[in-house]
């Protein structure tokens, strides 16, 4: 059986006034992320996560920011994309692990339809995917609320 595992990063700036998407799901908030796409961060690293670990770059290779087909694009359709992409090379999903980094609004109320929803569209158990939420403690940019940050690891195997 061979084993991989790939890596995800991604941050986006924070404004008043647009929707917070995040793992798939609408976050009640007064502010978003903004980005070409949705700026759904989770979408984003578990996209780079799984194409690190099939070894095919990374989500602004697939999908460019200077490509009009994908702005203001469903970061769950990119996800789905990628899924054919890694299952196509002949891998399945084992696991991801997500950690999101944000000072406000706390998360883990969410994280449940997080899971639920990402369960759906990588057609994979909810106990496969591990989605924690952290703050940084009002350093940074993120402590400052101007972003949000997030990481992913995903293990990938071939049978």
């Amino acid at each position: 059986m061979k084993i991989r595992v790939g890596q995800g990063y991604d941050v986006h700036r924070l404004e008043s006034g647009r929707p917070f998407w995040l793992g798939g799901i609408l976050i009640p908030s007064a502010f978003g992320p903004v980005g070409h796409s949705d700026a759904d961060v989770v979408c984003h690293v578990l996209c780079d996560a799984l194409l690190g670990a099939a070894n095919m770059r990374n989500i602004g290779y697939h999908f460019s920011d200077k490509d009009p087909r994908w702005k203001g694009v469903d970061s769950k359709l990119l996800l789905a994309e990628v899924l054919k992409m890694v299952r196509g090379a002949g891998y399945e999903i084992s696991n991801v692990d997500v950690t999101v980094v944000l000072q406000e609004p706390k998360l883990n109320p969410h994280i449940p339809a997080m899971k639920v929803c990402l369960s759906e569209v990588m057609a994979i158990p909810e106990d496969d995917i591990s989605i924690k939420a952290t703050t940084s403690e009002h350093i940074g940019f993120v402590g400052r609320g101007e972003g949000i940050a997030a990481h992913c690891v995903a293990l990938i195997f071939r049978g």
